[in-house]
């Protein structure tokens, strides 16, 4: 006690007592859940506490961070859990480090912001990109167009939709072969690479938006700085100073496409302080009955909807209706 460690227990092995890796596997509240990834030292915990006003010890030495830290913010009515990756090193992929169990909590993330010294930026940057990649964290890229389906017998099928530059029927056969499977249907709907195949038979994979956050731009020039806007994905900031943080959350905003939806009761005006907040993929008024509660769509009869969703205000929808951003929604039941 005292000591500043987290809680110790005894280990059986060695009779020795070890420090217990506490707050790893972060409960997921809120709209959102962002991730923020980088190298020891390179201001993600000054830009957490900034960010989110949660104390996550900032020190000038290296590893602060030992378990992930929640933060949560609000944005334009949105709850957004942030979590503070403990840095991620080289060779986290291969089991050095902590690396493999912030990964693990990084592939549940909406977005991960990857913080990079605006110093030695490039360097850091491949080697995080490829620590997500090693495990199957695919960023900024959409998940390949390839339909692909297992079967008893026939061979393998190929059905190119479009001309292909790499993938060819012996091609797709050897790749296949690796994983002994000799009877599958492969449809390729766009000019796919063999990595591309390889991501799609394996499965496990999850595509993810990164924003690259440029710290400490207080170190650099006007016309340094002028060059780093035109990366895209890109954002400059200074953590310390809080400089550009109107920029960065628009930037969040942006990528995580999330969905404002309004509730209006009977006879009330509509609640403009707390909307429903469902994700881009998921914005039908059947969505949005199962996010307040599963029972609300057995007692469902049809809903009342203002908005650019519609072509009236207010107009009488179905459950498979998709609502918009900004949507007001009245339900109405049987």
């Amino acid at each position: 006690p005292g000591s500043g460690l987290p809680p110790c227990f005894l280990c059986p092995g060695h009779l020795s007592f070890v420090p217990c890796l506490v707050g790893f596997d972060v409960a997921k509240t809120g709209d959102a859940r962002i991730g923020f990834v980088g190298f020891p030292s390179v201001g993600k915990s000054t830009l957490l506490s900034n960010l989110a006003g949660v104390y996550s010890e900032v020190a000038a030495y290296e590893f602060t961070t030992l378990t992930t830290v929640p933060g949560v913010i609000r944005y334009k009515g949105a709850k957004i859990q942030l979590l503070d990756l403990p840095g991620i090193i080289e060779g986290a992929k291969d089991g050095k480090g902590r690396g493999r169990q912030v990964i693990a909590v990084a592939r549940t993330c909406n977005l991960i912001l990857i913080v990079l010294d605006v110093l030695k930026p490039l360097g850091h940057k491949k080697i995080i990109e490829n620590e997500l990649e090693g495990f199957g964290i695919r960023l900024n890229s959409k998940p390949p167009n390839i339909g692909f389906k297992k079967k008893d017998k026939g061979g393998i099928n190929l059905t190119a939709t479009c001309p292909q530059s790499e993938l060819d029927t012996e091609t797709v056969k050897s790749i296949l072969a690796e994983y002994k499977i000799h009877n599958a249907d492969v449809t390729l709907r766009s000019d796919a690479t063999a990595d591309d195949l390889i991501d799609v038979v394996e499965g496990n994979r999850v595509y993810i938006p990164c924003i690259y956050v440029l710290n400490k731009i207080d170190q650099i020039s006007i016309e340094e700085l002028d060059i780093i806007y035109k990366v895209p994905h890109c954002v400059p900031i200074s953590a310390h100073h809080r400089w550009n943080f109107d920029d960065l959350l628009e930037k969040i905003w942006d990528y995580l496409q999330l969905v404002r939806i309004y509730t209006k009761p009977k006879g009330q005006l509509p609640d403009y302080t707390s909307p429903v907040v469902l994700p881009y993929s998921k914005t039908t008024v059947e969505d949005f009955c199962m996010k307040i509660h599963k029972n609300l769509i057995k007692d469902f009869k049809y809903a009342l909807v203002w908005g650019s969703s519609v072509k009236h205000n207010p107009q009488k929808v179905g459950k498979d209706h998709t609502l918009e951003d900004e949507d007001v929604i009245q339900i109405v039941k049987k």
